[in-house]
């Protein structure tokens, strides 16, 4: 594997990452707009692990060219060799593929940059930034940092999807999409700094359109001096 998937293929193999092959098993529409497949994992959770927030890269044709996006698996299951993935649709061509799965249809995966490790010290409140397309890291995310408590802003509407924050320990607040993620970023930019203040052991958690992304965690560490073993950022989708 590998082969035809241009700079960004290569550029992964030079750094060893591990290809593998999914094969649908089923899939159901959460909303409208969020749809669950299921998948078979070719051999991945016995080769790399299990760990929160774990993701892979699935390779899409885009009018014969390849196109790589990332996503998070959820409910693997080592045992059985299996998990799901959770795609936010609108127009392109993963959603494309993603409307059209039914049981027996492949897809290639890449494996390279995933991991997690738990911050030390544990954090005393939690501050994550996403979107529909990083809900499942949400979830895990807060499902593997315990009982420590969460602001979320979400960029969009949480209405009908598998969200499992705590309302007794987790605050969301819903933020709509505006000015290509300039809006998140304003009221992030607000209210975050004295949320830092308030709280000893802080952990930032950021998962956006790329330029959301970039956007926020420059603001992060380099305005608001977090340090770097207390972020976590990752850029899941390109706005076009």
């Amino acid at each position: 594997m590998g082969q035809g998937r241009g700079w960004e293929g290569a550029v992964l193999k030079l750094m060893r990452a591990k290809d593998f092959a999914f094969t649908v098993t089923g899939a159901e529409d959460v909303t409208g707009d969020y749809r669950r497949v299921h998948f078979t994992d070719g051999g991945l959770l016995t080769a790399i692990g299990v760990h929160p927030t774990m993701w892979v890269r699935l390779w899409f044709d885009d009018a014969g060219k390849p196109h790589q996006r990332a996503y998070t698996l959820v409910d693997p299951d080592p045992a059985a060799g299996t998990f799901a993935i959770e795609f936010a649709l609108h127009e392109g061509c993963a959603s494309d593929w993603a409307r059209a799965a039914k049981p027996g249809d492949t897809i290639e995966a890449t494996v390279q940059g995933t991991g997690f490790e738990e911050p030390s010290p544990a954090p005393s409140h939690v501050f994550a930034v996403g979107d529909p397309a990083s809900l499942p890291a949400i979830n895990s995310l807060l499902g593997a940092l315990g009982s420590a408590p969460a602001t979320i802003w979400f960029e969009g509407s949480l209405d009908g999807l598998p969200c499992v924050a705590d309302p007794d320990r987790h605050e969301v607040r819903e933020v709509p999409r505006k000015d290509a993620g300039d809006h998140l970023v304003q009221r992030v930019r607000a209210d975050l700094p004295e949320l830092l203040r308030a709280t000893p052991d802080p952990y930032v958690w950021i998962a956006c359109d790329t330029r959301t992304t970039r956007a926020l965690t420059a603001f992060v560490r380099k305005e608001l001096a977090v340090p770097k073993q207390r972020t976590h950022a990752l850029g899941y989708w390109r706005a076009s």
